[in-house]
């Protein structure tokens, strides 16, 4: 079997009905690249049963969204109201993170994803990057097609003998550039594996983590297998969860024997 990662929706209006949705690219990144089984999550907020989640699962991913994390979570207002909101995701998705990097359940997210780890774990966000003095606008032409959208746009410089460095033997890789929002002040405990060329933080992981965890900016799901990167990352996101399965399975025994033994 598998190990089961669970994808925490979206929540979107399709005519007059709400739906809890996931693009298909990140779903297929899960199979593709880390060879495991994907859930999707609704994002119920309060009403989920995070611990029948946290317990059922081997595996996280955060995906990317139109939607932003809402200011108010890293006290701040609302700058630009036209902006997508979900407050459901983020309801569902900032206890889920805190709770997981606790318990060490691997982790892996993207874009919104990303930013929703450094929101949960302590930090902040700069709502609209491109008005930051000395940051590059890294929003994609919307005039473009999906190919030239999701295509390379600049470099991320990776930290050396940092963990992501080590995964991809590389100490600096293209990366394409769809967010408008990004890393203001990084959340404590969270070591930065990448920056991109005007300083902006482009990928970290959690060194006080028990798990994997890596977090990027960028979209390694978008045809992930024609990405040699991003297929190392999902490789090792991967790994870590058939890791994590395999200790579970292991307690369980355990756990077995010693009921067995107590009943004798």
């Amino acid at each position: 079997m598998r190990p089961i990662v669970i994808v925490p929706a979206c929540t979107r209006d399709f005519g007059e009905h709400p739906y809890h949705a996931a693009q298909h690219k990140y779903v297929d990144a899960v199979v593709l690249g880390a060879d495991c089984a994907p859930m999707i999550l609704p994002s119920l907020g309060a009403s989920l049963d995070l611990e029948t989640m946290l317990q059922l699962c081997d595996g996280i991913m955060l995906t990317g969204s139109a939607s932003n994390v809402h200011p108010s979570y890293y006290s701040e207002e609302v700058l630009d109201p036209s902006l997508p909101q979900d407050p459901a995701r983020d309801q569902t998705t900032l206890p889920l993170i805190r709770e997981a990097v606790k318990r060490g359940i691997p982790i892996i997210a993207i874009c919104r994803g990303f930013q929703e780890m450094n929101v949960a774990l302590g930090g902040s966000l700069h709502q609209a990057v491109q008005t930051v003095a000395g940051k590059f606008d890294h929003r994609e032409n919307p005039e473009l097609g999906m190919d030239e959208q999701y295509g390379d746009a600049h470099n991320v410089t990776l930290t050396p003998g940092g963990c992501l460095e080590r995964m991809l033997g590389q100490p600096e890789i293209p990366v394409n550039s769809l967010h408008g929002q990004g890393v203001n002040e990084l959340a404590p405990g969270l070591s930065v594996e990448a920056v991109a060329e005007d300083g902006l933080v482009e990928a970290f992981s959690v060194s006080t983590a028990p798990g994997f965890t890596l977090a990027v900016q960028w979209h390694p799901e978008w045809r992930i297998q024609h990405n040699p990167y991003s297929m190392k990352m999902f490789g090792a996101f991967g790994d870590a969860c058939r890791e994590r399965q395999a200790q579970k399975r292991a307690q369980q025994l355990d756990q077995l024997r010693e009921q067995c033994r107590s009943s004798a």
